[in-house]
């Protein structure tokens, strides 16, 4: 069982790039710490990078999915003044992105900030009015000829902020998910001199963010029997909340999904995650998400005849901004969750539902 944090590694995942369909930098640091712990690494065709672990029994397949995607923009234009436009990558809330800086990731990294009207020139109507994400620019400080010779359409942006320990709390930019990615590494780490109880795929997977593909191009290579999603949920948890709508709570525990829009938790490997839990001292939550989905839903779905799948789930409040925030002691508690339900995994019920 792990009781203690490696915040040096937590914070080099959360600030690594790694847009949707560009996750070539954090792919590689995940790779190159993780492939002395493996049997075998393999990266497929669209980027999933693969670490098998030989199980006690090949009976049964397992596969374990955390995405390494994190949403982010694209460059589309770039105007003669040498203001950046820019598509997103993933869903966002245009308000989230007021006051921020970014990171254009060209032929070097050039550090912008996203701009917009100020308010001192709006008109009446125009302050009352939504913001949307075709009021923002991106301003770099450069002019259009050095630009472009720097940037061009198609470039990856991302947004910059550093990952800092808050409180009980570390806070910071896509927690959502590579508060996985550190989990599914910490939980491969500790299995070093452990022996799965099944052969057991740990994938990290891309393009979560704009529709789960990276998860179901990976189901279809590896056909898992059973499967465990790891991902943050939504903590709910803050002033103006009513306790139906919490979905789940920081410092209350690891969270077993019930449900969310994309899938329905196999009722066998509910009851195994809250048993394994149990027997182990861990502090768990259900949770049921009314709406978004994760990996869980297509590797539930992807091979044929289905697989018994499951999710871990990591409370997390201000989700989809650069201020996100998990519960230190949550994120122990699915790391330990998560360990001892690979060793155990021969104890699930394949029958009875």
């Amino acid at each position: 069982m792990i009781n203690t944090h490696d915040f040096k590694r937590l914070k080099a995942i959360s600030e690594t790039p790694g847009t949707s369909g560009f996750e070539g930098e954090i792919r590689q640091l995940i790779h190159k710490e993780i492939a002395q712990y493996a049997d075998e690494v393999k990266i497929d065709n669209l980027g999933n990078l693969i670490v098998f672990r030989k199980g006690k029994s090949s009976a049964k397949k397992v596969m374990i999915a955390a995405h390494m995607d994190e949403i982010g923009f694209v460059v589309s234009h770039i105007d003669d003044k040498g203001f950046v436009r820019f598509q997103p990558v993933g869903g966002f809330d245009p308000k989230t992105l007021t006051a921020q800086r970014v990171v254009i990731h060209g032929k070097k990294d050039i550090t912008g900030v996203m701009g917009s009207k100020p308010v001192h020139i709006m008109k009446a109507e125009e302050r009352k009015k939504s913001v949307e994400i075709d009021d923002f620019f991106i301003d770099t400080g450069y002019s259009a000829e050095e630009l472009k010779g720097l940037i061009e359409p198609g470039n990856a942006i991302t947004r910059e902020r550093e990952l800092i320990e808050m409180g009980n709390c570390f806070n910071g930019k896509s927690l959502d998910n590579r508060i996985s990615v550190y989990i599914l590494e910490q939980t491969i780490k500790m299995l070093q001199k452990e022996i799965p109880a099944f052969d057991t795929y740990a994938v990290f997977t891309v393009q979560e963010e704009v529709g789960l593909r990276g998860a179901h191009v990976a189901t279809q290579t590896i056909e898992p029997d059973i499967a465990i999603g790891l991902d943050t949920t939504i903590a709910f948890d803050t002033p103006g909340a009513q306790p139906h709508e919490e979905v789940s709570r920081l410092g209350k525990g690891t969270a077993i999904k019930i449900m969310d829009a994309s899938v329905i938790s196999d009722l066998r490997m509910v009851a195994f995650l809250k048993e394994i839990a149990n027997a182990n001292n861990i502090t768990w939550q259900t949770e049921m998400l009314p709406g978004g989905g994760t990996d869980t839903g297509s590797i539930q779905r992807m091979v044929k005849g289905g697989a018994i799948a499951g999710a871990i789930s990591i409370p997390t409040r201000h989700i989809h901004q650069v201020i996100e925030s998990v519960h230190q002691q949550d994120v122990l508690d699915s790391i330990n969750l998560l360990y001892y339900s690979i060793l155990g995994m021969d104890r699930l019920d394949l029958i009875n539902r």
